[in-house]
């Protein structure tokens, strides 16, 4: 499983794939949990090293589920955009909802990996490497819910949608697309043939989740068309309706479905506030919720009658970024460096989950998971040294003061972002005592909707923490990150830090097609990331979900997608 850059936060889409616009994780907690039953004793997941390969869903077969019943979800926030690619609608609850009704070339499976997509293509595969050329053939069943079949006319349309030769298309990311010199048909209708000017190593995140033709053929449609409604779709399900008022997005069976018919008949999706969820699933309104890193979250589904504590692998972690825009204070990289240095994230991850967590501990790499064959601890790069953190700052001429050091009449203090909620502040707290302790004062920034997402683009902070998602496919998915910022169009890259041999090893790597030496670039890379001290990992959280107890093949799924098709009860 590779570590990459996909962001994350309750609200917000997180591209399983590919970085989508990203913003900041709303809580972050305590998290103590028993994987089980609730009402049961309290103890400590499972290290998430430990639980690596798997997920926790209740797995039964497809023949020994209820056919029939409604699968009720959580929304943070209805959706601005159902256009999972458009850069409004790139959020974590789209996705989720995505998955239900459009199809994928391909899935996430449980061991970090991918597999086709079956329902969408019969074969996808690398024809040619001179030049690079990739030939999916479509399943022959395969149909819009218009009754339009899929054809490779709707790789074309995404192609030029995303490809950024249009700037009309206000699409969430171009990465991997703007390598493609054409798509041609094969040989019929239901063959793409996919020929790329530039070699693209990670060319399995591309077109996900699978959009047609009618949106992506023109600006209009592809920015507008889905803002309050799923006119054409393709999955098992498809949306019968979208109340704005009562905030729900409700699903059922799409009739043109060729695969595996799903158990359900729907699934509605409801916008709760998180704290009100364990409410509402004990009064029999949810089936599902995350807890994300939320204690009374977690402790409140213990005990509600008939409930269960389900754990796997996390894709997401929680860092700080550093804002090193022209300008900035932290623009000037030895002052940077010496932040980073005097931030302990490994007390941060002992105190905030180690209670619930063995060993828990930082990160030491941007892009690989800890306990994957790809991962390599680079931490030693720029570790915690608050004695070489002080030595930097005396020497850059920050005077010692009380309570703050000073250069030239003016105090070193750094405006430190988060989305507003007690549970966030509390890392804000411990950044705060930790350099305060090298004579640097912190200043705590809350913000929240639209005002955080205004000053995280607009780069109206020096230090942010948020969190991010693992994809199985790191460099195409984390290039938006790291990669140099051009006028305005920051991208992912919040912070503005960033170094021309990082764009070029990007390159390289992406170019890559063997992936041992493409993984031996990304250790590269990952060092070079260090060194620039574009962030601080702080720690990877415990995955954990409360469900309905007798809801079957359904729960946390850790590295795997959501699969709708087999849900149900027992």
């Amino acid at each position: 499983m590779s570590r990459s850059r996909a962001p994350s936060r309750p609200g917000r889409r997180s591209r399983r794939h590919r970085a989508a616009l990203a913003v900041a994780l709303v809580a972050l907690a305590v998290l103590a949990a028993l994987a089980g039953c609730g009402g049961g004793a309290r103890g400590q997941l499972a290290n998430p090293v430990d639980t690596l390969g798997r997920n926790d869903i209740n797995p039964r077969p497809h023949d020994q589920v209820r056919d029939g019943g409604d699968l009720r979800l959580p929304l943070q926030s209805m959706p601005a955009n159902f256009n999972p690619d458009e850069v409004d609608g790139a959020t974590g609850d789209g996705l989720r909802l995505s998955r239900a009704i459009l199809p994928a070339p391909f899935l996430g499976t449980a061991d970090g990996g991918l597999r086709l997509g079956t329902d969408l293509l019969s074969s996808a595969a690398v024809t040619s490497t001179a030049p690079q050329v990739v030939t999916y053939t479509i399943n022959p069943k395969a149909t819009w819910t218009d009754g339009t079949p899929i054809t490779w006319r709707d790789f074309a349309a995404y192609w030029h949608a995303c490809g950024g030769s249009d700037p009309a298309f206000q699409t969430a990311t171009t990465t991997g697309y703007q390598n493609i010199r054409s798509v041609t048909p094969g040989v019929d209708d239901r063959q793409a043939v996919v020929t790329f000017g530039t070699p693209f190593a990670e060319w399995k995140s591309l077109f996900d989740p699978f959009l047609p033709s009618s949106l992506t053929g023109t600006p209009a449609a592809f920015n507008t068309a889905w803002r309050t409604a799923v006119p054409v779709s393709a999955g098992p399900f498809e949306v019968s309706a979208v109340d704005l008022t009562n905030q729900t997005v409700t699903l059922v069976r799409n009739p043109r479905w060729w695969g595996t018919r799903a158990k359900l008949n729907r699934v509605i999706f409801k916008v709760y506030e998180q704290s009100a969820e364990p409410d509402a699933l004990a009064n029999n309104e949810l089936d599902y919720y995350d807890i994300g890193q939320d204690v009374d979250l977690l402790r409140r589904g213990q005990v509600i009658p008939g409930a269960a504590v389900r754990q796997a692998p996390s894709r997401v972690y929680w860092e700080i970024t550093l804002n090193g825009a022209p300008g900035a204070p932290l623009a000037d990289p030895a002052l940077r460096r010496a932040i980073a240095q005097g931030i302990d994230s490994r007390s941060i991850a002992e105190r905030l989950i180690g209670p619930i967590v063995p060993g828990a501990g930082p990160d030491g790499n941007h892009f690989y998971v800890p306990g994957t064959a790809d991962y390599r601890d680079n931490s030693a790069v720029l570790p915690y040294d608050p004695a070489a953190a002080n030595r930097a700052l005396d020497a850059l001429g920050w005077t010692r003061n009380v309570p703050t050091r000073q250069r030239d009449g003016r105090p070193l203090t750094l405006r430190m972002m988060y989305a507003d909620s007690p549970t966030n502040l509390d890392i804000v707290k411990s950044v705060q005592s930790q350099l305060g302790q090298l004579g640097v004062t912190v200043a705590p920034q809350a913000y929240s909707g639209p005002d955080y997402d205004r000053n995280l683009t607009g780069g109206n902070f020096d230090l942010v923490t948020f969190g991010w998602q693992s994809t199985p496919t790191p460099l195409s998915s984390s290039l938006d990150v790291y990669a140099t910022v051009s006028g305005n169009n920051v991208r992912e890259n919040y912070g503005r830090v960033s170094d021309p041999r990082v764009d070029a090893l990007f390159a390289t790597g992406l170019a890559e097609l063997d992936d041992a030496r493409r993984a031996a670039i990304g250790d590269q890379l990952d060092r070079l990331v260090w060194a620039e001290a574009h962030d601080v990992p702080l720690f990877a959280r415990p995955g954990a979900v409360v469900v309905r107890a007798n809801l079957v093949n359904f729960g946390a799924f850790g590295f795997a997608d959501f699969d709708y098709i087999d849900a149900g009860f027992a």
